[in-house]
């Protein structure tokens, strides 16, 4: 996955008149409160101004979020190739018992 840059964030918020057009929310993949920053002029100003001291954390967030689930889905594709192994291992083991038998 893309990593998100805390610069191209803040030159977002910079480019979209202080926070006001939100482009920095849609470069999140917070698209609602995008289009709420566009109705509202990023909630008359305020939403925009507190969004210049959480922004950075707001894409360490993201980041964070996207590393997790990309760990998560190697992990469960693991446990799904070892649990395939150990199906095929015990179905072989049973055969052959059933075989001596």
């Amino acid at each position: 996955f893309a990593m998100k840059s805390k610069g191209t964030a803040y030159l977002l918020w910079l480019l979209s008149i202080f926070g006001w057009l939100g482009f920095h929310r849609f470069y999140l993949g917070k698209i609602g409160t995008g289009i709420l920053w566009i109705i509202t002029g990023g909630l008359c100003g305020i939403g925009s101004l507190i969004d210049l001291f959480t922004l950075g954390g707001s894409v360490d967030q993201y980041n964070t979020n996207k590393e997790l689930k990309q760990m998560r889905e190697v992990t469960m594709a693991n446990a799904m190739s070892t649990s395939a192994v150990a199906s095929a291992v015990a179905s072989n083991v049973a055969a052959n018992t059933a075989k001596e038998q």
